[in-house]
């Protein structure tokens, strides 16, 4: 009898340091593909087509709406590769941000794209890295109100766009933002480069 406990205990005792060394002990910051902080699994994937207020068209786009192209970026798994249809284009500043979601959880680092419509109280002049600001997007859960760190900052034309995963799964539509360095024009594709 006595033996069979000394082997339970030991059993016991086996599995919760096995678990134990499992456990990250929720200390990392989100990662995706390596990049820390790029984790957009919790992102709204199709979304509205209205844009921000204040945001306006861009008037020389290098991809126009209604034209493809293909995404040259990984924000999400399924994304670099996949042919994408523009469906808005914009100037604006596009920011990378560091943030903490409000609904608790892991800081996300150098999230790509907020603009510069999608931040509280943005005047006319843009942010530079090291501001504080406060998010207004909501492409991922908590990120609306939450308090955030611009990375970096670049004026830009961002797109609007519809895309298949390359992983498969279904289109998604109005993802919101990618920039131009972040597509690539299509071979045959009429509608698209004028040199931004």
């Amino acid at each position: 009898m006595k033996g069979k406990k000394v082997t339970l205990f030991l059993m016991s005792l086996i599995t919760a340091l096995g678990l134990a060394a499992c456990s990250d002990g929720g200390n990392e910051t989100k990662q995706e593909n390596n990049d820390p902080g790029n984790n957009h699994s919790e992102m709204n994937h199709s979304s509205s087509l209205e844009a921000p207020k204040g945001l306006k068209e861009a008037t020389n786009p290098t991809y126009t709406v209604g034209s493809t192209a293909i995404l040259e970026t990984d924000h999400m798994e399924g994304m670099n590769g996949a042919e994408a249809e523009i469906v808005g284009a914009y100037d604006t500043t596009a920011y990378a941000v560091t943030y903490t979601p409000t609904t608790g959880g892991e800081k996300v680092t150098n999230h790509k794209w907020v603009i510069h419509e999608e931040l509280k109280d943005a005047g006319d002049k843009p942010y530079e890295a090291g501001d504080e600001v406060t998010l207004e997007a909501d492409h991922m859960e908590g990120m609306n109100g939450a308090k955030a760190t611009i990375d970096s900052a670049e004026q830009t034309t961002v797109y609007m766009i519809d895309y298949t995963p390359t992983t498969g799964g279904e289109k998604l539509k109005n993802h919101k933002w990618v920039t131009g360095s972040e597509l690539s024009a299509q071979e045959g594709n009429g509608g698209e480069h004028s040199g931004n």
